[in-house]
């Protein structure tokens, strides 16, 4: 396994998510990621059912799954794309 091409592939960002935020469905066929509220309260978006977000709580999206996020008024969160080392998971 080589580390340091694995550090270089996780990609970080923070959003703010608003009510006015229009943040579509969609996935990453090679990537989990992570969603961590620093601050506000939203909800992590699933096919099927809705993750409330606090602060300190976590969102974990395995690869391949359709998600979203959506707030009633201020979420702040930060997100990380980890690259799915295990291929069969995919």
């Amino acid at each position: 396994m080589d580390l340091n091409c694995i550090k270089e592939s996780i990609v970080a960002k923070v959003y703010h998510v608003t009510i006015d935020t229009k943040v579509p469905l969609h996935k990453h066929d090679k990537q989990d990621e992570i969603f961590y509220c620093m601050d506000g309260v939203g909800f992590g978006v699933l096919e099927d059912r809705d993750v409330e977000l606090t602060v300190g709580k976590a969102f974990i999206v395995p690869a391949g799954t359709m998600h979203s996020l959506k707030s009633d008024g201020d979420l702040y969160v930060g997100t990380f794309l980890i690259p799915v080392i295990d291929k069969e998971r995919v």
